[in-house]
């Protein structure tokens, strides 16, 4: 009987040990990723790293996240901006953040015709300069390059912005540093009025 606890005891002591190493680096990951986004490295976002040395445009492309965000880029005709000098500071909606919107607004919004309103909804997820996280205090009024306002909400170190009709959005990723700026990624599509 005592050979079969002992046998039982060292088991049990190999799968706790065997599951504290399986777990340690991901903890220890995900410290050193929060760490990265706040020291300017290089940030993994939707599978891919983003490059601090590539500028929003390159960086994007690569994001399985945001692969909706990017379509939406090229059909506004807003790639070569994104690759421009800046700084600029983008609130980069997921794909699953436009899957919010009601079903078929994406595929109506790239549509040429839709040039113009695609153009004013993207670039009012985009502020003029380059803000950390840090910067995004509460109450804070951050001015868009479509023209609008987006209100900062700020509890501890969740970021929400509100937008001009009263809907919000999550930084879900902060500090996404690029060679023209950062990328904050966010939760929801934001909406100017």
């Amino acid at each position: 009987m005592s050979k079969r606890i002992a046998f039982l005891s060292a088991a049990a002591l190999s799968v706790l040990t065997l599951n504290a190493v399986v777990t340690a680096p991901a903890s220890a990951e995900d410290k050193m990723m929060k760490k990265s986004a706040m020291s300017g490295d290089t940030v993994m976002v939707g599978g891919a790293p983003m490059y601090p040395s590539k500028n929003i445009v390159e960086n994007a492309v690569n994001s399985k996240d945001h692969t909706t965000l990017v379509a939406a880029v090229k059909a506004a005709g807003l790639v070569k901006t994104l690759e421009g000098k800046g700084p600029f500071t983008v609130f980069a909606p997921t794909n699953a953040a436009f899957g919010k919107l009601p079903a078929g607004t994406v595929d109506t919004l790239v549509k040429p015709e839709n040039k113009k309103q695609l153009t004013k909804i993207l670039t009012y997820h985009v502020v003029p300069g380059k803000l950390a996280a840090a910067d995004l205090t509460d109450g804070k009024k951050l001015t868009t390059v479509e023209g609008e306002t987006l209100t900062v909400k700020r509890m501890g170190d969740t970021v929400t912005l509100v937008d001009s009709k009263g809907g919000s959005s999550t930084v879900t990723i902060p500090n996404v540093n690029q060679s023209n700026g950062v990328i904050h990624v966010v939760d929801t599509v934001l909406m100017p009025s």
